[in-house]
């Protein structure tokens, strides 16, 4: 069997009967939680465990545990820093900051690592400029040499401790006003104007062996007619062509505003496969998420895709959440963050796919 080309959101702190049956659908290859999936480290391990369980091979269990405003497991998980806190340690001790963003990435994949996640919706790879609120603290700085620096080091962080990394928002959400998950953002600019900038650290965190990455709900009419996400040319001949990038393509999530423009929930499913995503994101319509892993089922023996996806289950990891508490490496990697950024923003709303 495959790994199929959808991944859903679940509903609670337990798998109910009726998604333990949708998780057997051929369609359906992973599972992304959020802050309603979560109580304590010991429930969350039994949830993944539960997903882990229900098929071979394993569903993907993913979630946003970027750090600052988006951090879907909280205390006793370690609160982590935003970003941007990495880039102002940057202009005052480069060398510093590098190392405190490799060991936050170690710290982050730990953490998820021991309670049986696969992967992180991580780094924030977008430029942070002022206009682009729904970036904001989230982006590393607003240099893309320090931005691909920063993410680099994060990266390495998380890989050796067994956790995937998947890097957004592909090609760059740092230039638009708008928010993706209110309205369809556009960007003017023309290609050639992204690539000296935006599109850096994604080329860069690409030939580093960035497993994944997460396209942008954005419009670049200079470019596409089409938003990002439900484009074979910056997927295809961009991302995939002239990029060179081997991984894994996540679609976000197709319940945000800017997906609406492909139709349908399972229409804009089968238009972001058609594309090029190899995994589509049906976080918060949960009514909805049989009908999208029907209307992808066609989708769901593509060895070249899940050959891909494979690739991203986890690797490695403590025994259990009790012994990585315990550690010293735990305590002091905690400690560093700490001191970095003692007051964290607030979490996005659950419903709010970052």
């Amino acid at each position: 069997m495959s790994i199929g080309p959808v991944m859903v959101g679940v509903e609670g702190l337990e798998l109910s009967a009726e998604e333990r049956e949708l998780l057997g659908h051929p369609a359906v290859g992973g599972v992304i939680l959020f802050s309603r999936n979560y109580e304590s480290p010991e429930q969350v391990q039994a949830l993944v465990d539960a997903v882990h369980g229900c098929r071979t091979p394993r569903p993907i269990v993913g979630v946003d545990q970027e750090g600052g405003r988006v951090q879907r497991l909280r205390e006793p998980f370690t609160v982590l820093p935003a970003a941007a806190a990495l880039g102002r340690l940057h202009d005052r001790e480069p060398a510093l900051a590098t190392a405190v963003a490799e060991h936050l990435g170690r710290l982050l994949a730990l953490e998820l690592r021991a309670v049986g996640i696969d992967l992180s919706f991580a780094p924030v790879l977008d430029l942070g400029r002022p206009r682009a609120s729904v970036v904001g603290e989230r982006a590393l700085h607003r240099d893309p040499d320090v931005v691909s620096r920063l993410a680099r080091a994060e990266l390495k962080g998380m890989r050796d401790a067994g956790l995937a990394a998947v890097g957004k928002h592909f090609p760059g959400h740092g230039g638009v006003e708008v928010d993706s998950h209110h309205d369809l953002p556009v960007d003017p600019r023309p290609l050639a104007e992204l690539r000296r900038a935006d599109l850096v650290p994604f080329v860069r965190l690409a030939q580093s062996g960035l497993p994944a990455m997460m396209p942008a709900h954005v419009l670049f009419p200079a470019v596409d007619d089409r938003p990002v996400g439900y484009s074979p040319v910056w997927l295809r001949d961009i991302l995939r062509g002239q990029l060179g990038f081997q991984g894994v393509i996540f679609s976000d999530d197709l319940g945000m505003a800017a997906a609406a423009g492909a139709g349908a929930y399972p229409d804009r499913a089968v238009a972001a496969l058609e594309a090029g995503c190899d995994m589509v994101l049906a976080c918060n319509e949960l009514a909805l998420r049989g009908a999208v892993a029907q209307a992808c089922e066609r989708f769901a023996v593509d060895a070249v895709r899940s050959a891909r996806l494979v690739r991203l289950h986890g690797r490695r990891g403590v025994s259990s959440w009790q012994a990585l508490i315990t550690s010293p490496e735990r305590a002091a990697l905690a400690a560093e963050l700490a001191r970095l950024d003692p007051a964290p923003e607030l979490d996005l709303r659950d419903d709010s796919p970052a």
